[in-house]
């Protein structure tokens, strides 16, 4: 009877195990919708244009409130009335918090050709698209007219152009000819 009950058990454990292997179920996230070409003009509460984003693919998932972008291009229009800067990317991830995570091969640009800074480009940057504050704690490179800067870490206010670099490594001036 020990023996019997034992192998009964041995059964019922077995089983169970088996059955717990097959009702493991891999989830895969798919998104609410997608885009392609995407073109979309936001504007603030009074009614003026506050940035533009193109992209070449847009993906959107409500359950985890993020947006997955392709090659994201954001024109941005600060509030002060300044040229607007672009800002692109390989990837791009916008959150709930109106936050964007740009990602390989990040590019912000000046409109402004008489601005003193042209070009920063970096691997990660992050927009807030609320205050118009770009930061990174990546490397960054930023080339202006007569210089390039290499340094690591940056906070940008594109609504007054204050640029903050947490460590800079080098500048570079060139001679402009004349």
């Amino acid at each position: 009877v020990f023996i019997c009950a034992i192998f009964t058990y041995g059964i019922i454990q077995w089983q169970a195990k088996k059955s717990l292997k097959q009702e493991t179920v891999t989830t895969e996230i798919i998104p609410d919708f997608i885009a392609e070409q995407l073109e979309s003009k936001i504007y603030n509460k009074k009614g003026k244009l506050s940035h533009i984003i193109h992209a070449d693919r847009m993906e959107h998932y409500t359950d985890l409130a993020v947006t997955h972008f392709e090659q994201p291009k954001y024109t941005l229009y600060p509030k002060n009335k300044q040229a607007p800067w672009q800002i692109s990317a390989r990837e791009g991830i916008l959150n709930e918090h109106n936050r964007v995570r740009l990602e390989n091969r990040v590019l912000l640009k000046s409109s402004d050709e008489n601005s003193l800074i042209q070009e920063v480009h970096g691997k990660y940057i992050e927009l807030d698209l609320t205050t118009n504050i770009i930061s990174s704690d990546q490397t960054i490179m930023i080339q202006g007219k007569d210089f390039t800067m290499y340094g690591s870490g940056l906070i940008v206010d594109l609504n007054t152009t204050q640029m903050t670099m947490t460590e800079h490594v080098q500048t570079v001036y060139k001679k402009n000819p004349s």
